[in-house]
């Protein structure tokens, strides 16, 4: 079953994905969302299945020649995953070092502040559910999944309203199912998929972790 797009908002997207996740209910599942974009869509899933949510750290390598074209991405712990088309893109190994410690140096301090009241949820054993708002390149959310397997849960899904087909087929392997909404053949950026898309400020997220 596919959906229409575009989707109205996060909001509309997300409870369309609760509704497609909703035998998961009552299983508590850790709800991991990926800054920032997909926090508010993790507290409605979340809430939805009666479960517990928290963040996932992962951050895009940008391009050296485009800001907008993700290379890669890194989570918290320096573990990076390039993407397949990277050797494409004319980025040098030492600009991907570079980016690579300022993605690092951000990671840390946005855990500072999203955790200062609470620690970071343990993913060993749970069924964990990674959400993100789409998936133009899958970069990200792979190297999410990496890091998160290398936890031990006991089962991961990845969670998405949209995505690029290749997207897909890059995830597809690191997690035990996929959830996605629409993957649209000629996929178009992210936003473009959704008819009213604004950025979520970092005081928005601190607000709804610390809520939880």
């Amino acid at each position: 079953m596919s959906f229409e797009l575009p989707f109205s908002d996060r909001e509309h997207a997300a409870s369309l994905l609760a509704e497609r996740l909703s035998s998961l209910r009552g299983r508590r599942p850790l709800v991991l969302a990926i800054p920032r974009g997909a926090v508010p869509m993790g507290q409605i899933i979340a809430e939805a299945l009666d479960g517990e949510l928290d963040v996932v750290l992962v951050r895009k390598i940008p391009s050296a020649i485009d800001p907008e074209l993700a290379v890669g991405a890194v989570d918290e712990h320096g573990k990076r995953e390039l993407a397949p088309y990277f050797h494409r893109t004319r980025t040098s190994m030492e600009w991907v070092e570079l980016q690579t410690r300022e993605q690092l140096d951000l990671m840390q301090r946005r855990r500072a502040s999203y955790g200062a009241s609470r620690r970071p949820v343990d993913p060993a054993g749970r069924l964990v559910i990674v959400v993100d708002d789409g998936l133009a390149t899958g970069s990200t959310m792979a190297a999410a999944l990496r890091a998160l397997r290398a936890r031990q849960p006991a089962r991961l899904v990845a969670a998405v309203p949209v995505a690029a087909p290749d997207a897909i087929e890059l995830i597809a392997p690191l997690a035990d199912e996929v959830v996605c909404l629409a993957a649209p053949m000629h996929f178009l950026a992210v936003s473009r998929h959704y008819d009213y898309f604004p950025q979520v400020s970092e005081e928005e997220v601190i607000a709804i972790l610390r809520s939880q």
